[in-house]
């Protein structure tokens, strides 16, 4: 438990709960308390799913610009590979992974929910990368994750202009996969994961890492990780509930252990 980044499980899914008022910005304390709870979700073998949350007002509004504005060249590569190694740990949490958005998600926000494999966003949130207007650029991940999901055109005019992107245009650009209203963000990421939780962990896990790994490489090698995760599974106990409750009961009505 951090003093601005809380680990909160119920039901089988994991909040990372980001609580540093006015607007979450991410100092470096943020960051490590980040990157401890994604190392505790990622070994918790009780939690099945995860949510990014910021909590009813704003998701995370950024870097700490007060402690960012001295800083010089060798202080500024430190920090920014603090923020992509956290970010990395959470990208890295071997289960489904939803960013919760309400609010802002500017800056390091926008790449801490980059880092989720899902977004859901209150109808009023605004995303950006705003760096370009400080005179820099995103520095843990905005261009990179950002134009694998959106393509390289979209993206660039996000950190190009700087501007916020309202949550129905990012909806459409497929920056985000569900907007609602404000006050419904957390529990429809809960109802988006919740399917996964009860599902086959070992399996889920394989699935993202195939498809993760797949992505950064080309198509024969992503065919190889994949085969070689899918015959894994066959030393799995899920694998053989799943296959004797298709066979005894139809699809769709087996129970996992997570082993």
């Amino acid at each position: 438990m951090g003093e601005f980044v809380r680990l909160e499980v119920a039901d089988a899914i994991a909040t990372i709960r980001l609580d540093r008022p006015p607007v979450n910005a991410l100092n470096d304390q943020v960051t490590g308390e980040l990157a401890a709870a994604a190392r505790e979700a990622e070994a918790d073998r009780a939690v099945r799913a995860v949510i990014l949350y910021g909590g009813e007002r704003v998701f995370a509004a950024g870097a700490d610009i007060k402690e960012m504005a001295g800083a010089g060249y060798a202080d500024m590569l430190a920090r920014a590979g603090g923020l992509q190694s956290a970010l990395a740990l959470v990208a890295g949490i071997g289960k489904p992974v939803v960013a919760a958005i309400t609010g802002y998600a500017l800056g390091g926000g926008l790449e801490l929910a980059l880092a989720a494999d899902f977004r859901v966003a209150g109808q009023g949130a605004r995303l950006g990368q705003p760096e370009i207007l400080l005179g820099v650029i995103p520095g843990a991940g905005g261009t990179q994750r950002l134009p694998r999901l959106v393509g390289p055109a979209r993206a660039k005019d996000i950190v190009f202009t700087g501007r916020m992107v309202p949550a129905a245009e990012a909806h459409a650009m497929g920056l985000v996969d569900r907007v609602v209203p404000d006050g419904e963000v957390y529990r429809e990421a809960r109802d988006l994961v919740r399917r996964y939780a009860a599902g086959p962990a070992l399996a889920l896990r394989a699935a993202k890492q195939a498809i993760d790994h797949g992505l950064d490489t080309d198509l024969a090698t992503g065919l190889e990780i994949e085969r070689i995760q899918f015959a894994a599974l066959f030393g799995t106990e899920d694998q053989r509930a799943g296959m004797r409750s298709f066979l005894e009961h139809g699809p769709g009505k087996a129970v996992f252990a997570g082993r």
